[in-house]
């Protein structure tokens, strides 16, 4: 169980600041993931603007959100 949220907060971010992204292996998980959709028939999509509007409001309500300056984030939670 954690305790405290704000520690492991601060770890993770110290931790994605110390790695390097590997985009070699970052290329090859996507390039297994769409070998995996292609053999499940589900890529390429049969119409590729289906579901585009639903996508159009979706991102509409993320981009509309107002957050908290950067600075205050930590102290927020």
């Amino acid at each position: 169980m954690i305790k405290d949220s704000r520690r492991l907060l601060e770890f993770e971010r110290s931790l994605i600041r110390s790695t390097k992204p590997d985009w070699r292996k970052n290329l090859e998980i996507a390039n297994a993931l769409i070998k995996e959709a292609q053999s499940l028939g589900v890529f390429p999509p049969k119409n590729p603007l289906e579901g585009l509007d639903i996508d159009i409001k979706f991102a509409k309500a993320i981009n509309s959100v107002q957050t908290t300056p950067r600075k205050n984030r930590l102290r927020a939670r």
